[in-house]
């Protein structure tokens, strides 16, 4: 069963910069496309980036374009999130699974980011 490992959240004032980490085991992590979502309390979980399985092609939702870039290191089997230029609009709850996502996608524990003004 696949295990995904979110870390490196945690408070940053507005316009700082954080770098999220999705450690996946329990599957050939080169086989997928990956992608990094965000929920905050009350809301649906949204889409913020993906790339895919061999790192050439990504994609971001508008609100986090020129800001967010998420590489992936398949020889650590990890996937990251960088975050430049945060906003109090980018705090939530940060989680990564595979994509695009399947009918009962695999979620870790995700990662709080919180953004003061």
């Amino acid at each position: 069963q696949v295990q995904l490992v979110e870390s490196g959240g945690g408070v940053v004032q507005t316009g700082g910069s954080l770098r999220l980490s999705c450690a996946v085991s329990g599957r050939t992590f080169s086989n997928y496309a990956m992608g990094w979502f965000r929920q905050i309390p009350g809301k649906e979980r949204e889409f913020v980036a993906a790339i895919s399985k061999g790192g050439v092609t990504t994609s971001y939702t508008d609100t986090v374009k020129g800001r967010f870039t998420i590489p992936r290191d398949n020889a650590k089997n990890t996937v990251y999130l960088q975050m430049h230029s945060l906003t109090p609009a980018d705090t939530a709850g940060y989680y990564c699974t595979t994509y695009p996502l399947t009918a009962t996608p695999d979620w870790g524990q995700g990662t709080q980011v919180t953004v003061s003004s």
